[in-house]
């Protein structure tokens, strides 16, 4: 039986979508398939600047990635004013992203929507999901199982 209850629309968003925001994506989608319920979702990702615009996510993140056993998609996109419309749920990485989105919102009408990640997020305290471009191996292994944990909460939050 078809539902008819309009899907949850969920965007991760970063600075440049190659690492962090393009990760919770694919992390968040294999847990919705996992869970049986991808029917019930819309998600995507995106970054506050279209430096990387249509690029793949960072070839060392899609390591770690594929190593932890996801499968890897996605291009790189800028946040667009009307996402504040489309998505139910926007998540952003660091206080950054948060500012940088909100600020698309001038009257305030989807500050509700936009949310911190780390807000999710149960077993990890980090005050934001650090942004491991410029860092070493350790650090994008950190990011992943960070956004694992966020993302695992959000899914909760949205039962």
């Amino acid at each position: 039986m078809e539902s008819s209850k309009k899907p949850h629309r969920v965007l991760f968003v970063c600075l440049g979508n190659i690492c962090r925001s393009p990760a919770a994506e694919i992390i968040f989608r294999k847990m919705v398939d996992d869970a049986g319920r991808a029917a019930e979702f819309e998600i995507d990702s995106a970054g506050t600047i279209g430096h990387h615009e249509g690029a793949p996510p960072d070839s060392r993140m899609s390591d770690a990635l594929k190593r932890n056993g996801y499968a890897i998609s996605g291009k790189a996109r800028r946040i667009a004013a009307r996402d504040l419309e489309t998505f139910d749920l926007i998540v952003t990485m660091d206080e950054s992203n948060l500012a940088d989105v909100r600020s698309l919102d001038s009257e305030g009408r989807f500050h509700s929507k936009i949310q911190p990640f780390v807000g999710f997020c149960r077993t990890h305290d980090d005050l934001r999901v650090p942004d491991p471009y410029y860092g070493g191996q350790r650090g994008f292994d950190h990011v992943i199982r960070l956004l694992g944990d966020g993302c695992e909460g959000i899914l909760e939050s949205l039962a």
